[in-house]
């Protein structure tokens, strides 16, 4: 798995989109970008990764394509539509893009920094807690009960998305 932080200038979501698909055809891998704003650190996006997978695996998958499996786990969400609130929109806007599966991550990494007005790391720089949490639903009263950070309760999320299946 490899992750491309940068700062992404999209004139039409739709198309660049269809490039990231585009760059993970060509590399055998899913590609997935996310607005940075609701990426609550890198170990976010290496479990929602590693759920994702796990689900193919186990053929409990809810999206047919791993790019979509990986947005859904990110969002806490089984509702594609709800999820791509995480994704990204027109503009200039940090991004935070994964590159992972089985084959050459490493070009398909490379094709996707290309693709970036800059590559810089953006990934908790960019997010604001009051934005994670009502994104993720997280109450002050849920906060001040765990003995953890908003980034481990988000990703409790991610592994909460395995339950509610």
């Amino acid at each position: 798995m490899r992750i491309v932080e940068g700062v992404a200038v999209v004139e039409d979501v739709d198309a660049f989109v269809a490039s990231l698909g585009a760059v993970g055809d060509e590399h055998g891998v899913a590609v997935q970008a996310f607005d940075a704003a609701y990426v609550a650190g890198r170990e976010h996006v290496e479990s929602a990764v590693t759920h994702a997978a796990r689900a193919f695996d186990r053929g409990a998958n809810v999206a047919d394509e791993r790019a979509v499996e990986i947005l859904l786990y990110a969002a806490g969400r089984r509702q594609i539509r709800r999820a791509l609130d995480m994704g990204v929109d027109e503009g200039r806007q940090p991004v935070c893009v994964v590159v992972a599966g089985g084959g050459d991550e490493a070009a398909a990494a490379d094709a996707v920094a290309a693709m970036l007005a800059s590559v810089e790391p953006v990934v908790g720089a960019a997010s604001e807690p009051a934005v994670l949490r009502a994104f993720f639903d997280v109450s002050e009263a849920e906060m001040a009960a765990v003995d953890g950070s908003l980034a481990g309760v988000v990703r409790e999320r991610v592994a909460l998305l395995d339950v509610e299946k």
